[in-house]
């Protein structure tokens, strides 16, 4: 089918991998939090909620140890790999025969047997996080889940479709989600020295060239070491302010006053020039922008110098 700039975008039902809805990682119930305590025995407490003290399923853990003939004393690290198996991912289509004690109803305290798969605790704990609508039940189990990157994408958050787009020929070919993997600075030399030849080119020299401008901006502000990837729950205040900033030149918008909080804060001075540079393109685009900085470069390079002091808060500042 035709290709459209949904396809490309995680945020798109057309474009988001279905198996982790765009969002590049899955959570799964994780051993390594589930036996929290290897050097303890199951009836000691290898498994929270498992051991002698939670009689239903221990009487699990016991019939478990009839079968395989391992004893629940046993630090779980000195198990054999067959029985933690076992006890993590289920016996499969191997029966095993179960005692459960009544807990209520005119047969209370009496066992009754049962014989059936076992399904394995991180499956019990998979059906469990799925079926409840209790909150609690639901703070107990994410305890015991992480994240991994999703197998069907590889993190890349796009569907198959998406992925088997390239851009480019020859040593320059690369899929389109690898531009979201590198550096901006990386990203911004790619597409300057990308060539493209005959149809191709004309047809994506508007979009290629609008691309490089946005790059360009971005690194001007001293973002050059992010990927396109980074998530932005991770940037720090600063870096999430001139990402904004980077966006609004792009946009081209006159007649607008910007106010910035300290903008050059971490900046090496290499970037910091650049970053001057950048505001007073935004000074000369039509706008006022007003900045809070305490760098000697940014407050010479201002037009209008307010000094407010002597002190902090009550003291002038």
């Amino acid at each position: 089918g035709e290709l459209e700039p949904r396809l490309f975008s995680f945020n798109s039902p057309q474009g988001a991998c279905p198996a982790c809805d765009g969002l590049g990682h899955t959570d799964f119930f994780d051993p390594a939090r589930i036996v929290t305590f290897p050097s303890l025995s199951l009836a000691s407490g290898a498994i929270k909620g498992w051991d002698r003290r939670n009689g239903y399923y221990f009487a699990i853990i016991e019939s478990l140890a009839a079968h395989y003939r391992f004893d629940p004393d046993t630090p779980w690290e000195a198990l054999p790999a067959q029985v933690r198996e076992v006890l993590l991912h289920g016996s499969g289509e191997e029966e095993i025969r179960f005692s459960y004690a009544m807990a209520s109803g005119e047969r209370a305290g009496k066992k009754v047997t049962k014989k059936h798969p076992f399904e394995g605790i991180i499956r019990n704990f998979e059906r469990r996080w799925r079926e409840t609508d209790s909150a609690t039940v639901r703070e107990e189990l994410s305890r015991y889940r992480a994240t991994q990157p999703c197998p069907e994408c590889e993190g890349t958050r796009l569907r198959k479709d998406a992925r088997h787009v390239f851009i480019g020929e020859g040593e320059q070919r690369a899929p389109i989600y690898r531009v979201s993997h590198i550096t901006l600075g990386e990203a911004l030399d790619y597409f300057q020295r990308l060539e493209l030849r005959g149809a191709k080119a004309e047809i994506a020299a508007r979009v290629i060239n609008e691309i490089r401008q946005r790059l360009k901006f971005l690194n001007d502000v001293g973002l050059n070491y992010l990927s396109l990837d980074r998530s932005a729950d991770t940037l720090s205040g600063g870096e999430a302010q001139r990402i904004r900033l980077a966006s609004q030149i792009g946009s081209g918008l006159s007649g607008v006053m910007y106010v910035l909080d300290e903008p050059s804060i971490g900046l090496h001075q290499r970037d910091n020039d650049r970053l001057i540079a950048t505001l007073q393109h935004l000074r000369n685009l039509g706008n006022t922008v007003l900045v809070v900085e305490h760098d000697e470069d940014m407050i010479r390079a201002a037009d209008f110098c307010v000094d407010i002091g002597p002190g902090a808060g009550v003291h002038g500042g």
